[in-house]
């Protein structure tokens, strides 16, 4: 067995690398072609891992949105929609987002080993809550994933997660949409936190693929993993 899933983290963002903009009503950072892209790589993966401020902003449902390619996973032995995964220090998450009432596989939620009990008592039967060490381990989420099976992990944000799994040099293959316009505004959501990365200057990420999707563009990344 792999000791961890491959993983895949996805995003869009603005030119100035932001995530969304600071008003109430989501940014959409990409277009309908796109989005059916992303929906194809949905359906390629067993997991869906988003942070929990992400679930608290965006209420996603994180499910494979085409019909179609719900019965190809069947047929293949899957079950419709991959699994959905989320982190949480805090574990203010409320059950009832469509992250938990949404779909009918299996929903992880990864807290520290602390704060463990009242996640599960906050969460009831909404999910499965796992410790995974004070302060949260990123390997500890991963090796607790390959051993339920997951060999391919999508990461879907927000910008702490990306940092987290970026800074422990676990990415394995990172798709970047870029929308064609500027947010310009200092406190909105970065792609990224402040951090030292090991994809710096001196280790160069190899780009696999550039595509233009109408008006957005497509990065593909392979960076250099430390594992």
């Amino acid at each position: 067995m792999r000791p961890r899933p491959h993983v895949l983290l996805s995003a869009a963002a603005s030119l100035d690398g932001c995530l969304d903009d600071t008003s109430s009503t989501r940014l959409l950072l990409s277009n309908e072609a796109d989005f059916e892209r992303v929906d194809e790589v949905r359906a390629g993966v067993d997991a869906i891992l988003v942070g929990a401020a992400t679930i608290r902003a965006d209420d996603p449902r994180l499910l494979v949105c085409s019909e179609d390619r719900r019965l190809r996973r069947v047929r293949e032995g899957l079950p419709p929609t991959p699994v959905k995964v989320t982190l949480t220090e805090s574990g203010d998450l409320d059950p009832a987002a469509r992250f938990f009432t949404t779909g009918d596989g299996d929903k992880l939620v990864y807290t520290t080993t602390g704060a463990l009990p009242s996640v599960r008592e906050r969460l009831g039967r909404a999910a499965t809550v796992v410790g995974a060490g004070d302060p949260l381990d990123v390997h500890a989420v991963l090796a607790d994933l390959a051993g339920r099976g997951i060999g391919r992990l999508m990461i879907e944000g927000g910008g702490a997660v990306h940092t987290m799994f970026l800074t422990a040099g676990v990415v394995d293959e990172l798709h970047l949409v870029y929308a064609p316009f500027f947010v310009g505004q200092a406190d909105a959501p970065r792609l990224v936190r402040p951090a030292v990365f090991p994809q710096g200057p001196d280790r160069r990420m190899t780009l696999a693929e550039a595509r233009q999707i109408g008006d957005v563009v497509l990065l593909r990344y392979l960076p250099h993993r430390d594992d």
